[in-house]
């Protein structure tokens, strides 16, 4: 087939599945009317990095697909996991079976992290409705059923289900649903960039820290659980913070009896620069929520993890004492089997000392950029780069979007915040290519007030 034919039919389907995902396909979190200018992207495959169109563009995935790819688009490794997996059980109910990938991943998640106890659903929202769910019956099974209760953090986002909004401090999301939503607690964020003359990261940390304790001793007696997102909130525009704050939350949960539910939702598998967050504090909390990079984004699966003294206090011949929480897909076997290959690249690749090495090739690579004059707070946690843009225009996270889409890279910017989190495959030229890009975006920034708008994490 000649060029130019190939080129107008790879063309044809790129504007076909365009008309047609907007007739057909309600997007998440998107207003649908925006797309009537802004460009649905089609996909027609993915490899390593990098996204394809039908028209064979490649795009740089700089924001690994909504954090989930870790290791680049099609990984061979995890693929023939499934592959392998799918040949001999491709689903069982987990309600009274087990099979063996779910033991196996059960049991090196527990090792890795000292808790013991395994729940499986399918998403992070899902996660952390389970977390929620286990601290209330928790205290209801072991006589106090006054704590009903949970505090999370200014800017906190841990997912959209009803529950799950309930401790998410983001207008956005919360506002249309407040009569479906119970009201909680919300403490000081320990934003480092909220520090006062003379103040290190950690001094922030310990002042919200105090704030945090003047909630605990007034509330505890109705708080069951305070929910963090460990060292990095994601949705609040990157908020990144120090492991103080964690090691003071750990106290001061067990000082009032309140458990400490650790979000690694979007943080998790290496993301901060260990292969959980909770590691740099040094701390263990009562229940961690996984999702996202648990299999390298290939297929749906989140799992909360527990302590020996929370599964404990359900365990009891009364039916009703039980956590009868259950999704349909709980433990999926083929999702298991990613995982599991995942855990086994963190192992034989190395990549958490691998990436130690590319965090300061990629950090020099975008050293031009942090020297931009439009660009304040220029700020990095293990794979994690972000910068704000205070001035920028209305309508700056849009227009970030489509300039930098045309130029080749898929980033997108929260508000007046640009965050990089890409693959652990790209390259320190590839991540220069996109700075460079990214810098000429910022040159050319039109005129305007201030921006209010939200974009999309």
């Amino acid at each position: 087939m000649p060029p130019s034919i190939r080129r107008e039919r790879a063309l044809s389907d790129n504007q076909d599945y365009l008309a047609r995902s907007r007739a057909a396909v309600w997007h998440p979190c998107t207003q649908m009317k925006r797309h009537e200018s802004l460009p649905i992207v089609p996909v027609a495959s993915a490899d390593g990095a990098y996204l394809v169109d039908f028209d064979g563009r490649r795009i740089l995935d700089a924001v690994s697909s909504w954090w989930v790819n870790l290791f680049g688009h099609k990984e061979p490794r995890i693929r023939a996991a499934i592959v392998r997996q799918l040949e001999t059980l491709d689903h069982v109910m987990l309600a009274g079976f087990t099979h063996r990938p779910v033991v196996e991943l059960s049991e090196r998640l527990a090792a890795l992290t000292g808790l013991g106890h395994a729940f499986y659903a399918s998403d992070g929202a899902s996660a952390t409705e389970i977390a929620l769910k286990m601290s209330f019956h928790y205290w209801k099974n072991m006589g106090a059923p006054g704590k009903t209760r949970f505090v999370s953090l200014e800017g906190s986002y841990h997912g959209e289900s009803a529950g799950a909004l309930a401790v998410t401090d983001v207008p956005l999301f919360s506002a249309t649903y407040a009569p479906l939503i119970r009201q909680n607690f919300t403490a000081p964020t320990p934003d480092a960039r909220e520090a006062r003359t003379g103040e290190s990261a950690a001094d922030v940390a310990r002042r919200a820290a105090v704030s945090l304790d003047n909630l605990l001793c007034k509330h505890h007696q109705e708080i069951a659980a305070l929910i963090v997102e460990p060292l990095v909130q994601g949705a609040a525009g990157m908020v990144m913070y120090d492991a103080e704050y964690l090691r003071q939350a750990r106290a001061l949960c067990d000082r009032y009896r309140v458990h400490l539910i650790a979000d690694e939702i979007a943080v998790g598998f290496g993301r901060t620069g260990t292969l959980f967050a909770c590691e740099q504090a040094g701390i263990r909390p009562d229940l961690l929520c996984l999702s996202k990079g648990i299999t390298g984004g290939t297929l749906p699966l989140s799992c909360v993890l527990s302590t020996d003294d929370i599964y404990a206090a359900f365990y009891d011949d009364d039916v009703s004492r039980g956590f009868l929480h259950s999704h349909s897909y709980t433990g999926n076997a083929a999702a298991c089997a990613a995982a599991l290959a995942v855990l086994d690249i963190f192992e034989s690749d190395d990549v958490l000392a691998r990436n130690r090495v590319r965090e300061a090739e990629i950090s020099a690579a975008l050293a031009p950029l942090a020297a931009h004059p439009a660009v304040k707070s220029f700020r990095h946690t293990g794979q994690i780069w972000a910068f704000d843009v205070p001035g920028a225009p209305a309508g700056f996270a849009g227009l970030c979007f489509e300039r930098m889409l045309a130029a080749g890279f898929l980033l997108r910017p929260i508000g007046q915040t640009v965050y990089l989190m890409p693959p652990y495959v790209v390259s320190a030229a590839e991540m220069a290519a996109l700075a460079e890009a990214l810098a000429a975006v910022l040159d050319t920034l039109p005129a305007g007030a201030p921006t209010t708008a939200v974009a999309l994490p």
